[in-house]
């Protein structure tokens, strides 16, 4: 998955070796054993990089999650190889409170959630 232009800076500099060491030690399939909790496979993810996707048969991407979030915590226990279907399923929530946080602090700046008697 891409990285956003505002968390470039969160990333070590060698994270494509980072990345690529973690995809190379799987052998280049899903790692995910349904922590995404998808619940569309049991055991562990069939998906493999460039190849056609289990149920869609769309081209599998494979990236790296940060198992806790932070992308400055990358050492090998922290990091999985998921497919991009498992990935984005583990980091819903994650997405979910992130958006509204940026939201929240949004209205904030423009005095929208300011209320004074």
């Amino acid at each position: 998955m891409p990285i956003r232009p505002e968390n470039r800076d969160r990333y070590p500099a060698n994270w494509p070796e980072i990345s690529e060491g973690i995809k190379n030690r799987t052998g280049w399939r899903c790692e995910c054993e349904g922590e995404c909790g998808r619940g569309s496979h049991t055991g562990r993810c069939p998906n493999l990089h460039g190849q056609p996707a289990y149920g869609t048969g769309s081209k599998v991407v494979l990236t790296t999650a940060h198992l806790d979030h932070t992308p400055e915590h990358c050492e090998p226990e922290n990091l999985r190889a998921m497919c991009q279907g498992c990935h984005l399923h583990y980091d819903q929530d994650h997405h979910a409170r992130t958006r509204a946080e940026a939201r929240r602090t949004a209205l904030e700046a423009c005095g929208q959630l300011t209320f004074e008697m």
